[in-house]
């Protein structure tokens, strides 16, 4: 560092020191007085997993300097969503390359994902090293290399509201995931949509859904910013409701505009769960269990949420649809349709009761 002598005892720097970022830790005590929207972390274990006084004294001061590190980086709500949507990206190419090589309806386009599984293997050998964040004190247990302790965020009223409807709202992911194309491509049963753009290339339209995500992920910082988590995720909540509902009233013929719609809106319904959620957690939960609250979030919307949601929306499709029947199904289908707009409907209205949180406004 440059400087220069002034006097016996002072000297001037070129580059004088200034705060890039600051941060503070409490634990519970402090967390529940009535400063605690103040604090940037409030650890519910006043020991910070440590058996000493001083270890959960040097615990807390390391994570203040992380959190403060971190703060003098990169905002993650404004960072994020431009680097996520080169994922889906990918996914909209993935579906255009399926769809234009006629591997739609057949098993090739298992092998298309192989392939390109291997190449991305190849490439991730190419990616700088990124350090991995050790235990304090020593080696991890086996319940936090699980990332097991992010289970005890359900302890947290909050947290576990938000876990739970996470999930409710994961059923409706795997509804459009795995319904989207075989109701669009039923239409082909009928001549009058037999030839339609729509039919002939579903993967095609439905990637609308996916360059819509692209688009409402850049409008995330705002709208978390201005107005939170809750009204963020009732709104993509909304957007489910359109989305099964267009579905269950649109065709590939003259009310193919229904389809596009629903397309346009999925990109709200997904973005301002998905990645809101994944944001909503980071900001929320500690750093020495931020990465296994994130896998506990994709547990329960991909994992739980996705289970539920295949096995129980197959039932539903195969209460109104005849699969072995060579008549066309559109009624049965819309039905199924006006059944899942009516859940998202339910999540949304016990969503807005149940979940309390209160957001601060980011001016910024």
């Amino acid at each position: 560092m440059t400087t220069k002598k002034l006097g016996r005892q002072t000297v001037a720097l070129a580059h004088p020191p200034s705060v890039a970022g600051h941060a503070n830790v409490v634990g519970k005590k402090e967390g529940e007085g009535p400063l605690a929207d103040s604090f940037d972390q409030i650890n519910q274990d006043d020991s910070f997993g440590e058996k000493t006084w001083e270890k959960a004294e040097t615990a807390m001061q390391k994570l203040a300097l992380s959190s403060a590190l971190d703060k003098a980086g990169l905002d993650t709500i404004k960072a994020f969503p431009p680097i996520r949507t080169f994922g889906t990206i990918g996914f909209i190419c993935s579906m255009w390359l399926v769809d234009l090589l006629g591997f739609q309806s057949n098993y090739m386009q298992f092998f298309t994902c192989a392939a390109w599984g291997v190449v991305l293997a190849v490439y991730a050998q190419t990616l700088p090293e990124c350090p991995v964040s050790r235990a304090q004190g020593g080696q991890k247990s086996l319940v936090e290399a699980l990332g097991l302790r992010a289970f005890l965020l359900f302890k947290n009223r909050k947290m576990a509201v938000f876990f739970i409807f996470s999930m409710l709202l994961g059923v409706s992911l795997q509804i459009t995931n795995g319904f989207a194309n075989p109701f669009i491509t039923s239409f082909s049963a009928i001549p009058e949509y037999a030839n339609t753009f729509g039919v002939q290339h579903a993967n095609l339209l439905i990637s609308l859904s996916q360059i819509s995500e692209t688009c409402c992920i850049l409008l995330i910082p705002f709208f978390l910013g201005r107005f939170g988590i809750k009204k963020v995720m009732l709104i993509a909540m909304v957007a489910w409701v359109l989305r099964f509902g267009l579905f269950g009233l649109g065709d590939p013929g003259s009310g193919v505009w229904m389809f596009v719609l629903s397309m346009i809106v999925y990109g709200v319904a997904f973005d301002f769960f998905n990645v809101s959620g994944s944001l909503f957690v980071d900001k929320e939960t500690d750093l020495s269990i931020r990465s296994s609250a994130q896998g506990l979030f994709v547990i329960m919307t991909n994992g739980i949420g996705a289970t539920v949601g295949t096995l129980s929306a197959q039932a539903v499709v195969n209460c109104f649809v005849d699969f072995n029947s060579q008549a066309p199904q559109v009624e049965g289908w819309s039905r199924a349709w006006f059944v899942f707009a009516a859940y998202a409907l339910v999540v949304a209205v016990t969503f807005a009761l149940v979940f309390k949180y209160k957001h601060k406004v980011d001016n910024d």
